[in-house]
């Protein structure tokens, strides 16, 4: 039997800054799949948002694995892993939105089309591959948060970027469902999913496409 691929999960290392459900889901899916190496800015914890009844032991159980302490995001190497997946993760806005070792990560799976899987507010994580002007996922169709659903934060009239006009502003296509709706979008190698309801099916996506390579 061939060695597992392995699947890189980057997460936002900001306070609440990733959705426990969608984390949960991700990690869960993929690790019968493949061996998962999580990463975030700074190789800091992870600290979860919307702990509930149905997370809370997985989460607690979870963070005292070897594997819950994350690498450090400025330190991988995209070619080491098959596929990468960014989970809803709120406050992805502040961190990955704007990380040069993500760009550089996402550089690489574009050139060698491996799968790139992104996920609500993790979708923001995406808009960090600028070079000059030009985003390089320009030409892309994908989805994310709609500003129905964004405007639902506290902090909306704050945040520094919004998904829909990002893509639209540098050339990608940008599709969106009804709130809390199941939506997934699938171009080329890369799959995004609108919400965190979205996640399971994403990820589903995310295996079968590596299935079918």
């Amino acid at each position: 039997m061939s060695a597992k691929p392995t699947c890189l999960i980057v997460a936002s290392a900001s306070p609440q800054g990733v959705s426990a459900k969608s984390f949960h889901q991700s990690f869960s899916l993929c690790s019968s799949v493949f061996n998962l190496q999580t990463a975030t800015p700074g190789g800091k914890p992870i600290d979860f948002v919307g702990v509930d009844e149905s997370t809370a032991r997985w989460v607690q159980d979870f963070n005292v694995k070897p594997y819950a302490t994350p690498a450090k995001l400025e330190s991988i190497d995209g070619a080491r892993y098959q596929a990468l997946l960014i989970p809803d993760c709120p406050e992805a806005l502040n961190d990955l939105a704007h990380s040069g070792s993500l760009h550089r990560i996402l550089t690489h799976f574009i050139s060698q089309q491996k799968p790139v899987c992104a996920v609500g507010q993790g979708v923001s994580a995406l808009c960090c591959a600028t070079d000059g002007q030009q985003w390089i996922f320009s030409g892309y169709s994908l989805t994310g948060p709609s500003v129905f659903e964004l405007v639902r934060r506290p902090d909306f009239a704050n945040l520094p970027l919004v998904v829909e006009d990002f893509v639209k502003d540098s050339g990608g296509s940008y599709t969106a469902s009804q709130e809390d709706a199941l939506h997934v979008v699938i171009d080329r190698h890369l799959i995004t999913g609108q919400n965190m309801q979205s996640t399971s099916l994403a990820v589903n996506n995310l295996i079968l496409l590596f299935s079918a390579k």
